[in-house]
């Protein structure tokens, strides 16, 4: 028997900017779902980063959930695969975590340990600019299209999710129960208590003050750092 596959799927996104949380939704709903064998990890990669280099370098078949810009009617979901998907993920940048991914995939090529197989599963977001907000209707009705197109894919590199008898619950999450969409959604506060976009109370407030510190310079220390030809 040949050794298995490590398959890495991954859900990139921030959760607290509405549909910026489509990919860490996606792989949490494909988790309640399917269950898999030991050499497939699923995973909320949240904002992470760099942080996620080593297990992009140990998987040899790597799946991303995440809103993309397209450039493409909002809620269209599309599929990139192999060379092409870190071109997709840093043409119009969304998200700080976007350029953070396109140096996680550059660093494991450049060290050498690159997922030999890779598939974007993108949308087209409807609304980002929403702090505390959840996905869109339209792009929350991709989620279970998403999950199937990367059924598909993977059964095509031998990987196979199988349906669980009895879906897990919403706190048997991957991410924080705090964060569980329907409770995310419930307890959201109304817009007078949480400001959507950045809240001007505070910059209003005579509590929120910007002082400069004065620091002496009597004490400052010399030092010559352009000394060429002096020694």
């Amino acid at each position: 028997m040949g050794v298995e596959k490590a398959a890495l799927i991954l859900g990139i996104g921030n959760v607290l900017w509405a549909d910026e949380g489509f990919g860490v939704r996606a792989v949490d709903e494909m988790h309640r779902q399917y269950e898999f064998p030991d050499n497939v990890k699923l995973m909320d990669g949240g904002t992470q980063g760099l942080y996620l280099l080593q297990h992009v370098q140990a998987a040899e078949i790597l799946v991303v959930f995440d809103a993309i810009d397209y450039g493409l009617e909002p809620g269209t979901l599309k599929l990139i695969e192999g060379d092409a998907v870190p071109n997709f993920l840093g043409a119009k940048k969304m998200s700080l975590h976007q350029t953070g991914f396109q140096e996680v995939l550059a660093t494991a090529e450049m060290l050498g340990d690159y997922p030999k197989h890779i598939l974007l599963v993108g949308v087209q977001p409807v609304e980002l600019e929403d702090y505390g907000g959840s996905l869109r209707p339209l792009v929350k009705e991709r989620i279970q299209t998403a999950i199937s197109s990367a059924l598909i894919w993977l059964r095509k590199h031998d990987i196979k999710g199988t349906a669980r008898v009895t879906p897990l619950t919403a706190e048997q999450t991957l991410s924080e129960p705090a964060i569980v969409m329907a409770r995310y959604e419930h307890e959201r506060p109304s817009e007078e208590e949480a400001c959507r976009y950045g809240d001007s109370r505070v910059l209003e407030s005579p509590l929120y003050k910007v002082e400069p510190r004065p620091h002496s310079i009597d004490d400052a220390v010399s030092v010559d750092v352009d000394h060429r030809g002096k020694y």
